[in-house]
């Protein structure tokens, strides 16, 4: 199967599917009686007026998931190819995003980390694109409203502001105009939020969105056996990927160095950032397959 998607041929399209179905049989034999999805955070329902729980027929809301990663394989299999990535066109990419999106059970349903993933995806994008091009202050703009968007969906995509100055210090020399692009994207979305909670006599709950950047660390982190069982073998593919890459790291082009260097960064913060909410959710973890994928 992996030989099949060493080739970049449209049959792989096909293929791919399939694999993303039979790799979600179990869910789709034993669905859950009912499924929770709160698409947005609590502070967005204010400006976005919807309701605090939304409920979807359970195989809805799989098919949804499965629509959802099957896109966001092929884009990202778009991008590394575009950028050459992996030195050749290939649908592997694709195929290992359909894979490890399927390790933990979370990851198999809707959910606000899988929404992130679009827009992790376009960033990506755009940070590949900065490194040839003279100004890149329009990008840090964007990418900075990019991250104020996620956030309302999903609080820790703060994380990926902090990837914005990773990818400057990466890509390009430094430009103290364009740092500073960032947080004015950024700040962009929450002055019109603040704006709208003032609007609302709500101006102090304001405030309390940023009270999750507070919480400490967890010293202890609780999981299911289960799930353990699970990380294991992903932890030692992880290492074993790092060892080809750091095999072949020193022969790439620049360019190709600088984005696995990005995506290494994308990892990190995507992984340490799960405790930002008070309630820790696995399907947070889903943030880490677009830079795993690669």
């Amino acid at each position: 199967m992996i030989k099949q998607f060493r080739n970049h041929t449209p049959v792989n399209l096909f293929f791919l599917a399939v694999v993303a179905v039979i790799l979600r049989l179990g869910i789709f034999i034993k669905l859950p009686d009912e499924l929770e999805f709160n698409f947005v955070e609590p502070f967005s329902r204010l400006l976005l007026s919807v309701p605090s729980e939304s409920h979807l027929l359970p195989v809805i809301d799989v098919l949804l998931a499965l629509t959802c990663i099957t896109i966001q394989a092929l884009l990202i299999n778009k991008v590394v190819n575009e950028y050459n990535l992996l030195g050749k066109p290939s649908f592997l990419p694709a195929l290992m995003y359909v894979t490890a999106s399927t390790i933990l059970p979370s990851f198999l349903v809707l959910s606000p980390a899988l929404l992130c993933n679009f827009l992790i995806i376009w960033m990506i994008t755009k940070f590949l694109n900065i490194y040839k091009h003279h100004d890149a202050r329009s990008a840090m703009y964007d990418m900075g409203m990019m991250v104020g968007i996620g956030t309302l969906i999903y609080f820790p995509f703060i994380s990926m502001f902090f990837l914005l100055f990773v990818s400057l210090l990466i890509l390009r020399p430094f430009n103290w105009r364009e740092w500073a692009i960032g947080f004015v994207g950024f700040a962009t979305i929450y002055f019109f939020i603040a704006v709208f909670y003032y609007w609302n006599d709500s101006l102090d709950k304001f405030y309390q969105i940023w009270a999750p950047l507070t919480n400490s660390f967890p010293s202890k982190i609780q999981i299911n056996d289960n799930d353990f069982v699970v990380i294991i073998p992903l932890a030692i593919i992880l290492i074993l990927s790092a060892f080809s890459i750091r095999q072949s790291f020193f022969r790439s082009v620049i360019q190709v160095r600088k984005a696995l260097q990005l995506l290494f960064s994308l990892f990190i913060l995507s992984l340490i950032s799960f405790y930002i909410n008070p309630q820790i959710h696995l399907y947070h973890f889903l943030l880490c397959v677009t830079a795993d994928s690669v």
